[in-house]
């Protein structure tokens, strides 16, 4: 059975993309298992950059097949922000709390609240060569007050375009997040490359 490195520490993310891959035929481990990965640097500009460089990264020291992921939020209003520093916009890296409080006070007045989740995710072999990569996106909105004691990050506020019940990502069930979400979509076009690559590997005999 193959193994392919999650290369994030990231406990929320984890979780789903446990989840989203639990049934491929693969061993799944963290960087938890794997000190000698270090931190990388999210020096990337956007989010295709920063997943490439956490996948080479991982691959690269372990010698393992590895995945990287950068994902975030992006508001129109703000122009894109909080973008690739979503998890540290208020200075703190995954201080969700903080990086709310930040979002919800530069969005006071503002009458437009739409906004977008994006993931990408970058395949490494394990000489660091990315192989693939893929991306999700969901629409939406920001509301002005939390909802919901699910999910991570800014899900409390933000309403997914369509949602049933107008319900914020953080008052839905994971497995219906996950049917909608930027991490859901971009794994699930994912999964298929993956299973080439791995295949490919396995022909060949490496």
């Amino acid at each position: 059975m193959k193994t392919l490195l999650l290369a994030t520490r990231n406990e929320g993310k984890l979780r789903e993309l446990m989840a989203l891959l639990e049934k491929e035929p693969i061993r799944t481990e963290t960087l938890a298992a794997h000190p000698e990965a270090g931190e990388v640097e999210e020096s990337g500009k956007t989010f295709d950059e920063n997943a490439r460089l956490k996948a080479a990264s991982a691959a690269r020291s372990t010698g393992l097949w590895a995945v990287g992921e950068d994902s975030g939020l992006e508001v129109d209003a703000l122009n894109g922000a909080p973008g690739v520093c979503s998890a540290r916009y208020a200075g703190i890296h995954g201080d969700d709390s903080a990086n709310n409080a930040k979002l919800m006070r530069e969005l006071e007045g503002v009458k437009d609240r739409s906004a977008r989740y994006v993931c990408v995710m970058a395949l490494a072999q394990p000489n660091g060569e990315i192989v693939a990569t893929t991306r999700g996106t969901c629409e939406g909105r920001l509301i002005e007050a939390p909802r919901g004691s699910g999910g991570f990050g800014y899900d409390p506020y933000f309403v997914a375009q369509h949602t049933k019940g107008e319900r914020t990502m953080a008052e839905l069930k994971p497995e219906q997040k996950d049917a909608i979400s930027h991490r859901g979509q971009a794994t699930r076009a994912f999964i298929p490359l993956l299973r080439v690559h791995l295949a490919s590997e396995a022909g060949s005999g490496n």
